[in-house]
């Protein structure tokens, strides 16, 4: 499979080698620090262009450039009417570019472009969404004494700090991007280290638009450096970031020291919960599809499956069908349907079979999987765990990889006991054909999005989306974001 990869892949010119550049104020630059760091194609192993290791000192000109850009009349001064028609020229440029940018991410980080496709698709209406707010963003009158009046505004931030994760580039920027640019904010953006190709090739098309130059700023590097210089600088405002949870707590706790508005997309262990009377069949495809797509690189990944326990040996039966057949296979992320690529690099690897190690260790049985996947590539089969307790580090910490528990429950109380039984709350799935029992199992679980009878549906910008607990801290989409973004001035006049 590898020569095949090798010789016959048709990739874009911008993952190939090569060093790309930053982009800061409307300029394209290497590092201050002349370094720059390798990006590896997951598949295959093989080298592709490498990005510059930002550090404080690309942060600092990212800021001010723009600090500057926010205060230029160009970007200030202009209506919101001509803001929400500038993000729908983005989603235009992203909409005409798509698959590019899709090979892109699927190269550099290994998801299919069956993910990757959905992804993009999404991101062009994310912008659309928010290419509506602009015009609408407004204060309130508020009453008075009769000689006094009262009004607020709503007022941009100023500058946004933007950090996000490598398991879906293209998928997660827009819910940061758009929102703060339709409040009028300025952003700095800083990807993953090892998945920034599609962002710097997204900022060459920006360039195409009518945003103005140092309104959105690009600095790749390392999360220790790049991204904690960002975190910490003074005059970033708000940072918003999507990642681990032991990261979000870092982050958190630096942003506190220049109380910073933080929002917080962090991790998960996402209960499916699948009642008797459900479509087996049906819930064992979505659960499956649930801990495979992407190869589990997701943080609403269904990595908990709770099944009712007097169809336990029919559901486990259908769910390991459904895993050998050959959507499921681990395979070239750029063949079409392809669902379970690459994990995203060699430290992801190692990580997700450390705990396939660990698994065993604990008492484990490995119903199906267990071991990488072919010889080159970061390849891991789908894994399914059977015989584990509440206890076990695999059922309680997020592996981020094709890896899944399955246990039992007696009825509607014992399911949402064992489900809420996490440190994390970001999704959930219920799969029943009664009505009254998905609602009242819905209200009580502790997770910010519930899928009853579907798995991953993803808002493209109406939906709020966001966790529960150590899942994270705001949302994204929906109106409860414009807040994240925006902050109320109170005017009292005299009259």
């Amino acid at each position: 499979m590898t020569e095949m990869l090798r010789t016959h892949r048709d990739v874009p010119e911008f993952v190939r080698g090569g060093d790309r550049l930053m982009s800061i104020g409307g300029q394209w630059v290497p590092a201050v620090s002349g370094q720059t760091l390798p990006n590896v194609d997951p598949a295959t192993e093989e080298p592709l262009a490498s990005v510059p290791r930002g550090g404080a000192a690309d942060v600092d000109a990212a800021v001010r450039a723009a600090r500057r850009a926010f205060a230029d009349p160009e970007w200030a001064d202009m209506t919101p009417d001509r803001r929400g028609r500038i993000l729908n020229q983005i989603a235009d440029v992203i909409e005409a570019h798509a698959e590019e940018l899709a090979t892109i991410d699927s190269v550099n980080m290994g998801a299919p472009r069956l993910v990757t496709d959905t992804m993009l698709a999404e991101a062009s209406e994310v912008f659309r969404y928010f290419a509506g707010w602009p015009t609408k963003i407004f204060g309130t009158h508020v009453p008075t004494t009769g000689d006094r009046l009262g009004y607020t505004r709503k007022e941009p931030l100023g500058v946004v700090g933007v950090i996000w994760g490598w398991n879906g580039p293209m998928g997660q920027l827009p819910s940061k991007l758009a929102p703060a640019l339709a409040a009028g904010n300025t952003v700095v953006l800083k990807p993953a280290e090892t998945g920034s190709l599609s962002t710097l090739r997204l900022a060459e098309l920006l360039e195409t638009t009518d945003l103005p130059a140092g309104v959105v700023n690009v600095v790749t590097g390392l999360g220790a450096e790049a991204g904690e210089a960002l975190v910490a600088h003074p005059d970033v405002a708000k940072i918003a970031f999507t990642g681990s949870t032991a990261t979000g707590k870092h982050v958190q706790e630096l942003a506190s020291r220049t109380l910073k508005q933080v929002t917080l997309e962090l991790g998960g262990k996402s209960p499916a919960v699948v009642f008797a009377d459900a479509d087996l069949r049906q819930a064992a495809r979505g659960v499956a599809a649930g801990f495979h797509g992407n190869a589990g690189q997701a943080c609403v990944a269904t990595t908990r499956i709770f099944v009712q326990d007097s169809v336990r040996e029919e559901f486990l039966a259908l769910l390991t069908e459904t895993m050998a057949a050959p959507p499921f296979v681990p395979g070239d992320p750029l063949t079409p349907g392809t669902v379970v690529g690459p994990l995203s690099t060699k430290t992801q690897f190692d990580r997700v079979s450390s705990y396939l190690d660990l698994a065993v260790a604990e008492g484990a049985r490995v119903v199906t999987g267990g071991t990488r996947h072919g010889d080159r590539g970061y390849f891991v089969a789908p894994t399914l765990l059977d015989d584990t307790t509440s206890d076990m580090r695999v059922v309680r910490e997020e592996i981020f990889g094709p890896v899944a528990t399955i246990s039992t429950f007696t009825d509607v109380d014992d399911a949402v006991a064992q489900a809420n039984d996490t440190d994390y709350g970001l999704a959930a799935s219920v799969w029943t054909t009664s009505l009254s029992t998905a609602h009242q199992v819905a209200a009580r679980l502790e997770a910010g999005t519930v899928w009853i009878n579907t798995w991953g549906e993803m808002s493209t910008g109406n939906l709020p989306f966001g966790g529960y607990k150590q899942s994270g801290i705001g949302r994204e989409g929906g109106l409860e974001v414009l807040d994240a973004y925006t902050q109320t001035k109170t005017v009292l006049v005299a009259l």
